[in-house]
């Protein structure tokens, strides 16, 4: 970024003051690197462990600050805790690990304005086609006729973009995020405000509180069903979201092999420990048939997500081979359900989409 703006931005903050404390946001060291892809900015600002009371008034003031400079439409302000190592020591041992370090920055659970039912798609691990499966499913409900969003949830690797074929610039109307439409689908992503190649260096607190803002900042209109597509595995931003938006329910992502199933395992073990209903595991990548000679192979075994599901007392959605055409189109950003939507592959992503909305309609 060219000092001059970055020069401008930090004169701005310079001039927000933090409180009781004495000084300001630049004079404290409390701003982050300053990001910016074209006219839209991103940084975090870290709340002062000493600090008391409500942070939020000073984050709005930096933001409006920053928005209200010229070249600069769109800014994303995180706020990140202090990290605080004595509180941690000061625990009897058995509670270290239950009670996070520093102060906990997370708002209370709430709904979503004019969204009917969140649907969180997870895995354990990643590379098991998670967002790929998370569009089509969004994009199957679309087909049934009901108004669908899709929020990327996974900050260090913004996927959705590309498999959506989304470009262009955020809007900010009225202090809300309008979301990218493509497809006839609303889609929120942090990779909407960053350039495709360069990697999110943030840490735990910053990722929870730039996601918490994309749900509750974002003027989804009116939706029947937000899909969530989570970053992978269990930690604190998957947690958070899990026991933070009120979720109709979770669909686990899986291929057929064990490794991958111990992983679906632990995440379809988070959500149930935060009462999250549990809508059924997909089996991605079932098998492989040779477009040359059509033999099926078994790349990453068979059928052991539909054992695990009987195993676990969880509905089965579905299989979905491996196929070049998925990879193709998602490639294109014009996946399968748009691309070819009467093919094989959008049968099986129509059938798993219709199984989700009975469920979610048989739950209102």
């Amino acid at each position: 970024m060219a000092d001059s703006i970055s020069d401008r931005i930090l004169g701005e903050l310079s001039q927000v003051t933090v409180g009781s404390l004495d000084g300001d946001l630049v004079s404290l060291g409390l701003v982050s690197e300053i990001t910016q892809n074209e006219e839209k900015v991103i940084f975090s600002i870290t709340v002062p462990d000493a600090f008391r009371g409500n942070f939020d008034p000073i984050r709005e003031d930096a933001k409006n600050r920053v928005e209200a400079l010229d070249g600069i439409d769109t800014a994303l302000v995180v706020l990140t805790a202090a990290i605080d190592a004595p509180i941690a020591a000061e625990q009897p041992p058995q509670l270290q690990t239950s009670k996070p370090v520093g102060r906990d920055l997370r708002p209370l659970s709430s709904a979503i304005p004019g969204v009917g039912a969140v649907v969180a798609v997870a895995s354990g691990k990643g590379g098991v086609g998670k967002s790929t499966t998370s569009v089509n499913i969004a994009l199957a409900l679309a087909s049934l006729g009901l108004r669908v969003g899709l929020l990327d949830a996974d900050i260090y690797g913004p996927s959705i973009p590309r498999l959506m074929g989304g470009k262009g610039q955020l809007d900010i109307v009225d202090e809300k995020i309008i979301p990218m439409s493509n497809h006839g689908i609303k889609i929120m992503s942090m990779g909407f405000m960053m350039e495709e190649d360069k990697p999110v260096i943030w840490r735990g607190p910053m990722i929870v509180s730039a996601l918490m803002q994309m749900v509750h900042e974002t003027n989804w209109g009116t939706l029947d069903v937000l899909i969530l597509d989570m970053p992978p595995g269990t930690g604190d931003a998957q947690l958070t979201m899990a026991q933070q938006v009120p979720m109709a329910g979770a669909v686990i992502v899986s291929t057929p092999q064990d490794l991958a199933l111990i992983d679906a395992r632990k995440g379809l073990k988070m959500f149930q420990d935060v009462d999250v209903p549990i809508l059924g595991i997909i089996e991605n990548m079932s098998n492989f048939v040779c477009p040359h000679c059509g033999e099926t192979s078994d790349i990453f075994g068979h059928g052991g997500a539909k054992d695990e599901a009987i195993k676990l007392a969880v509905p089965f959605l579905g299989a979905v081979p491996l196929h070049m055409d998925i990879r193709k189109y998602s490639d294109e950003g014009n996946p399968t359900v748009v691309a070819d939507p009467t093919g094989q592959h959008t049968k099986i992503y129509k059938s798993i989409a219709l199984n989700i909305a009975t469920q979610l309609r048989d739950d209102a």
